[in-house]
């Protein structure tokens, strides 16, 4: 048996042989390091060379309750000595059944249906293609589009693609993709001086209002992120919004898609982010959180309205045919039940909340830096806008990438930090201590300091 060097030089040249990493430009690989990770510990990672890094973005945003959690470790090591997988047409197994029990239990009010499928931008093909579905099988095969808000991002994925409105990542696919109609975004960093998010909020609604008057009869639906537009760079917005969203697609006949796969499951202070408006959506779309970073699962929960107008003898032809391979993993829900019952059992909700106050008073003083244009916060997402000029708001050059620069001093002073452009961002595990964030902030405003310096 052939022994390999797996110090993280070796590992790294074996993984640049063949691997082909997402969202990289693999040429950046000749000056940045490639970081083999070994093993993970509560908030952290550590790298081949024994390198501890604090996991300041919890993996992608997936990562709740800490790295190997035993507990949910345990779960996993028992489903799997018991059942890994079986085809989810026909047969089923009681995780997805608890699981589906267990989030019709927690959700807003009125999702009582709940279909499983493997990832985040799976979940948003789901929610888009049942909504088609919906209004087709309702005899009004006339909606076809959607409305998203612009900055909005929802997937890789083709469909998901289409309803996003990034253009790092839609540009190059535009040709290949379903033309969105755009509503401008509630994003209180656009606000007008002196503009409340209250009142951004309302104006943003009867800018919606007028898109709706125009094109409700062709729209099967409205997708939003729930109150923080995450990888369009940490957008947030007021819970008014989502109120009045919910009150226009009621008025004009359309479906109402929470895309909570990011904000879900207490991350911005409420278990759902829908909560904060006392609202319930036609489709709630999760994943990340849902399995705390172990397994790839999403879920899409919906109305006993919608599942109805599928529900026919076979010969109608309303099924709903769309289908996954590992539909229902039982590895993945037994994950997501444990995940589940974290938050039953312990006060997760507030201790994130004593957490995302320390978090707020540690960035309070960079409101007055001369390079930071805006500091906000949704329980615990907080960003950090650089820009070359405070007073017009000026970006720097996406080409000099200053945030990479935040990313470099990150890893060697042991911490993952990853900006989106210039906006540096947490998003750290639930199990973070108020000492680690300490260090992921101390070392995130030094990594600032490094890249300004430029």
């Amino acid at each position: 048996m052939t022994t390999h060097d797996r110090s993280n030089r070796a590992l790294a040249q074996r993984d640049l042989r063949h691997l082909w990493h997402p969202c990289t430009q693999m040429h950046d690989h000749e000056r940045i390091p490639m970081v083999p990770i070994v093993r993970g510990e509560g908030a952290w990672l550590i790298d081949a060379d024994g390198r501890r890094y604090l996991d300041g973005i919890s993996s992608w945003w997936t990562n709740l309750f800490g790295h190997a959690n035993p507990r949910i470790a345990a779960a996993l090591a028992d489903q799997a000595r018991q059942l890994e997988h079986v085809i989810f047409a026909g047969f089923t197994h009681e995780p997805a059944i608890a699981l589906a029990e267990e989030l019709v239990r927690i959700t807003p009010p009125g999702l009582d249906r709940v279909f499983l499928a493997d990832n985040g931008s799976a979940a948003i093909e789901v929610a888009l293609k049942m909504s088609f579905h919906y209004w087709l099988n309702q005899g009004h095969g006339e909606k076809t589009r959607f409305i998203a808000l612009t900055g909005s991002y929802h997937g890789e994925t083709l469909g998901a693609l289409s309803v996003s409105d990034v253009a790092l990542y839609r540009k190059t696919y535009a040709p290949l993709l379903l033309t969105p109609i755009l509503a401008p975004s509630p994003d209180t960093y656009e606000g007008e001086p002196g503009e409340t998010p209250q009142q951004l909020a309302a104006r943003r609604l009867l800018e919606l209002r007028a898109l709706l008057e125009q094109h409700a009869h062709e729209t099967c639906a409205v997708i939003v992120e729930p109150l923080v537009q995450c990888a369009g760079g940490m957008r947030m917005y007021h819970p008014d919004y989502l109120a009045g969203l919910r009150a226009l697609c009621d008025e004009f006949d359309v479906h109402f898609i929470a895309d909570e796969i990011a904000v879900g499951f207490g991350r911005t202070g409420t278990l759902f982010a829908c909560e904060q408006a006392d609202v319930s959506p036609d489709f709630l779309c999760l994943s990340k959180g849902l399995t705390a970073g172990f397994m790839a699962l999403s879920a899409v929960l919906t109305t006993e309205r919608v599942y109805e107008a599928f529900y026919a003898e076979y010969s109608a032809g309303k099924a709903f045919l769309h289908s996954h391979s590992y539909t229902g993993n039982p590895l993945a829900c037994r994950v997501a039940l444990e995940t589940l019952a974290i938050f039953r059992e312990e006060p997760v909700l507030e201790r994130n909340r004593a957490l995302a106050a320390h978090l707020a008073g540690r960035l309070a003083p960079l409101r007055d830096h001369p390079h930071v244009a805006d500091v906000r916060q949704t329980g615990l997402i907080a960003a950090v806008e650089l820009v070359a000029d405070k007073a017009t708001r000026r970006p720097f050059p996406a080409g000099e990438r200053r945030g990479l620069e935040v990313y470099l001093h990150g890893l060697k002073h042991g911490a993952l930090l990853r900006p989106l452009g210039n906006i540096v961002y947490f998003m750290p595990p639930y199990v973070t201590t108020t000492d680690e964030l300490d260090h992921l902030v101390d070392t995130a405003v030094a990594g600032v300091e490094r890249a300004l310096r430029r």
